[in-house]
């Protein structure tokens, strides 16, 4: 016998589960994860810095909204899911124009930073070399945030099943049909049937979406690779600042008192998996560094990778899917799934209730028809 639910949530990472505790607040919500914990791919893998660096106007503004949520929720209880943890955004001389945008975002949403010389950023992160082809400028953003990726999946979770909610592993779906008003979910954990889907399957978006009788959005996963190295010898790195470029580089953070982590911000298209670090992008990682600083790699202590999906235009999709009535897509999350899911699962909601749009999000210059579905179709 199937199941009862009132909203069925598919992929139970940032995406799934964010959205998932905001919409349990109104409906019993069931959450399908088709590995054997919840943020078993991308999310368990995000290094999860909150920072205006990445994207565009909506991927920005969304930032903005989640930064001021962030802040309102930090140390309500327990441990807190974020950190204020500065940001040192690098450009060369010929990247100045880039750099000089960003600080005009910076200013938008009246963020706390400063314009630094090379000689300055390098003061605050001793290891950057400085000069025209290195670093020549950059930003310092002061409320930046490391978050807690665990901490937030967590929390998260432990919402859903405060209200009644259930969050099924192992449950990979394998049929969805439309039966009068109310869908069928078959699933290796057993079936199920509720008036709303949610598509939230990451990198799998589109094999569910067939199954479920709905186009393909086209959604393509690509696989980003990180590393950890020692950070130089009998040196605390933990106050050093999240460093990353404004243009094709790197990203470089402290991982406790004598860890580094960083990444070539590597974008390679795979079919989804299982993301296993490449030899390849390790050794790419590895030259920046570097290349950029002064810092000596004996060896690469870890190495791993984890898909992150976009859409084409490379924003978010959150919508009804054309044609199936109580489908609805939450997917294209990319790189910024974490620090952008407090404003996006509002998103998500209102469009899974049919509610306004949030009016806070709409004064950002946000609206519905920046994350529908049918943008694509042309």
């Amino acid at each position: 016998m199937a199941t009862r639910t009132d909203c069925l949530i598919v992929g139970g990472g940032i995406a799934g589960l964010s959205l998932a505790a905001r919409l349990s607040r109104s409906l019993r919500v069931t959450v399908l994860e088709a590995e054997s914990a919840p943020g078993y791919h991308a999310s368990g893998r995000s290094v999860a810095f909150a920072h205006f660096g990445l994207g565009e106007r909506i991927v920005r503004s969304l930032t903005a909204a989640s930064l001021r949520e962030f802040e309102r929720t930090r140390g309500k209880s327990g441990d807190p899911i974020t950190r204020i943890h500065p940001a040192l955004h690098i450009a060369r001389k010929c990247e100045m124009g880039a750099l000089d945008d960003l600080a005009a975002v910076h200013e938008r949403f009246g963020c706390r930073f400063d314009r630094l010389t090379g000689e300055q950023a390098a003061q605050a992160f001793p290891a950057l070399s400085t000069g025209p082809d290195k670093v020549h400028a950059a930003i310092l953003d002061q409320g930046s945030l490391k978050l807690d990726t665990d901490a937030m999946l967590q929390r998260h979770i432990a919402e859903i099943v405060a209200s009644g909610g259930d969050i099924v592993a192992g449950a990979r779906v394998t049929a969805l049909e439309h039966s009068g008003d109310e869908w069928e979910v078959a699933s290796t954990r057993g079936a199920f049937r509720c008036l709303r889907v949610v598509n939230a399957a990451g990198a799998w978006v589109d094999e569910v979406a067939k199954l479920a009788g709905c186009t393909p959005i086209e959604i393509e996963p690509r696989r980003r690779t990180v590393i950890t190295l020692a950070g130089p010898p009998d040196t605390d790195v933990s106050r050093w600042p999240f460093v990353k470029t404004v243009g094709e580089g790197f990203y470089i953070l402290p991982e406790g008192s004598g860890r580094l982590l960083a990444s070539s911000m590597d974008q390679t298209p795979s079919a989804p998996c299982d993301a296993a670090a490449d030899e390849l992008d390790i050794a790419i990682a590895a030259d920046r560094i570097v290349n950029a600083t002064s810092l000596k790699i004996q060896r690469i202590e870890h190495s791993w990778a984890g898909l992150r999906s976009f859409a084409r235009d490379e924003l978010p999709l959150i919508g009804e899917a054309d044609g199936a009535p109580g489908f609805f897509w939450y997917a294209g999350q990319g790189g910024f799934g974490f620090q952008t899911s407090p404003a996006l699962s509002r998103v998500g909601e209102a469009a899974v209730l049919g509610l306004a749009f949030p009016a806070d999000l709409a004064e950002l210059d946000l609206a519905f028809s920046d994350f529908a579905p049918e943008r694509l179709a042309a």
